[in-house]
């Protein structure tokens, strides 16, 4: 290993420490010495997204590769660091939940309370009580209900139709529930959530979701075109390369949609 390697690897294992708030492993295989070297040292030291943001992209991946130990570091890290709330950690697993699915939601959920506690137990401090979940934000009358989400549907998809409320799914579940509750919560802002459903529709396989969210996501400019870059990159590092090369490729035709739309108008 050369002196610029040893630098690199060094610089590496101190963004590891300020990223995951626990010292870097010393073992020197090539899987651990490359994610110090590219993962740490390069891509959440990059500049187009924050440390903050990245967090919320990391955590879909790691939630949805059923991979136990990363699963619990990023979020320990998550928390531990400051960089997301208890409140916003919870809501980022209900999201979650809707984009990726329940049952590995449910895991996720059970690793944030295991960590939140671990961290009060290092802290010598007492977990504090949750926030009350009600009163809930969204109307409860049923017809203002989907008239609500309705109208959020345009709005967070940019688009000027609504689904159909009669079919079940569409109604009772994208208006009622998706866009007339989730996206609507204020526990988490909307560029965090556009961030989360970006990473779950790329690894779910699903040709329109992911061409309409990433679409929106610029549209709204809730992400930025050098933003939503650094996010397949992110992914990229978190979930594969194959991937990420289909993200990348979805931006990119996004990126000229979008231009293509704002110099019209």
């Amino acid at each position: 290993m050369t002196l610029t390697d040893t630098d690199r690897l060094e610089r590496g294992r101190q963004a590891f420490a300020e990223v995951m708030t626990t010292p870097a492993p010393e073992d020197t295989d090539p899987t651990t010495t490359s994610m110090l070297d590219f993962v740490f040292a390069e891509v959440w030291k990059r500049p187009g997204l924050s440390r903050r943001d990245r967090r919320f992209v990391t955590l879909a991946c790691v939630a949805d590769a059923d991979a136990e130990a990363p699963l619990r570091d990023h979020v320990y890290a998550a928390l531990n660091s400051g960089d997301v709330s208890i409140v916003e950690m919870q809501e980022a697993v209900l999201h979650f939940a809707v984009y990726a699915g329940w049952p590995k939601a449910s895991r996720f959920n059970i690793i944030v309370d295991e960590q939140w506690a671990r961290i009060h137990r290092e802290r010598g401090e007492q977990v504090p009580p949750p926030q009350p979940l009600l009163p809930l934000p969204t109307p409860s009358d049923p017809e203002t209900r989907l008239a609500l989400g309705a109208r959020s549907f345009k709005d967070i998809n940019c688009l000027e139709f609504a689904p159909n409320r009669d079919n079940p799914f569409q109604g009772a579940g994208i208006l009622n529930f998706v866009f007339g509750e989730m996206w609507l919560r204020p526990g988490l802002g909307m560029k965090e959530r556009r961030l989360i459903t970006v990473a779950c529709v790329a690894f779910q396989d699903a040709p329109y979701p992911i061409v309409s969210h990433v679409y929106a996501a610029l549209k709204s400019r809730e992400v930025s075109f050098d933003e939503m870059d650094e996010l397949a990159l992110h992914f990229a590092a978190y979930y594969g390369w194959p991937k990420g090369s289909h993200l990348n490729q979805v931006i990119g035709e996004q990126k000229q949609r979008v231009a293509h739309e704002w110099g019209a108008q």
